[in-house]
């Protein structure tokens, strides 16, 4: 049997955004959760793999060395739109690609600022779980339409994001059937 991972939601996320002053590792936390990329992926990514005319990332050369194009959020493509009140006032625009951190840095700066923030040890890989458990399950997206934007070739490895929160079955339970 599989461990669940560990998972945050966005709402734990803007705090996190909101306490790291870094412009560019903000981003990379950003675009770690929204675009649920690995950081390796983050780290390669530029302002040349951005198509901001069919608002798609292409992502190069990722686990397997695959190729893999994914539409931009619309956290990213509406920035004053579709943010939480919380981040309005925050840069984090795709813009300021590249990261040019390590990946080493950017672990080490999360698990720091998630301690201190959340009392939790958050890892990159985390975001990326907490990225597609967020559109899975609260975005409602279909498991097939959740693994093409991982760029999983097995769906098995895509089900791991199937779990429901604890949270999620309180509300369904006490949801009001009127």
């Amino acid at each position: 049997m599989r461990k669940i991972p560990i998972t945050i939601t966005e709402e734990e996320l803007i705090l996190i955004l909101n306490a790291e002053e870094d412009i560019k590792k903000r981003l990379c936390y950003a675009i770690m959760f929204y675009q649920a990329m690995r950081v390796g992926e983050v780290i390669s990514l530029g302002p040349e793999h951005i198509d901001r005319q069919s608002l798609m990332i292409h992502i190069k050369e990722a686990k397997g060395m695959k190729d893999r194009d994914v539409p931009i959020a619309l956290f990213f493509a509406k920035p004053g739109e579709q943010r939480a009140s919380g981040l309005r006032g925050l840069s984090i625009k795709l813009s300021s690609l590249p990261i040019n951190y390590s990946i080493r840095t950017i672990e080490r700066s999360l698990k720091a600022l998630s301690l201190k923030v959340l009392n939790k040890d958050i890892h990159p890989h985390s975001l990326r779980h907490s990225g597609a458990s967020h559109y899975l399950n609260k975005k409602k997206w279909d498991i097939r339409q959740l693994q093409r934007f991982l760029g999983h070739s097995k769906i098995t490895t895509t089900e791991i994001y199937t779990h429901v929160s604890p949270q999620d079955l309180f509300n369904k339970m006490w949801e009001d059937d009127n």
